[in-house]
């Protein structure tokens, strides 16, 4: 895999290059919550940093991670995130990140994780 700039037109790329390359269940997992992300608004960037997918508007909304048994979506400012659905997982001890692990088989509450992006931009907007 390569490394990019930040802000390359590449990372679009090197996304789908990661998907590919996943060649498994977290491939297509990370597809769709990848599609999830770019819908809830025409506003939001692909970028390529830290080796992984980042999804961004006026700030970094998440990162997308992927493990041998989970994807993982960290939301920068997860913790000031309102999250009625309960998507958040994963780091809820920290002060200022939270994460949502995606396991084999789980399914994404599209609706739930479209409004948690919203809420993102709209607490970059802040």
């Amino acid at each position: 895999m390569k490394n990019a700039p930040p802000d390359s037109p590449n990372a679009t790329t090197l996304i789908d290059e990661r998907i590919a390359e996943l060649n498994d269940w977290r491939g297509t997992l990370l597809a769709q919550l990848r599609k999830v992300i770019t819908n809830a608004s025409p506003d939001i960037v692909e970028e390529w940093k830290w080796h992984v997918p980042v999804w961004s508007c006026n700030g970094i909304l998440c990162t997308g991670e992927t493990y041998k048994a989970a994807v993982k979506l960290t939301f920068a400012k997860g913790a000031s995130l309102p999250d009625p659905s309960h998507l958040f997982n994963a780091s809820l001890e920290g002060n200022t990140r939270r994460a949502i692990d995606y396991h084999l088989d789980d399914i994404v509450n599209e609706k739930a994780l479209t409004a948690l992006i919203r809420a993102a931009i709209k607490a970059n907007q802040k």
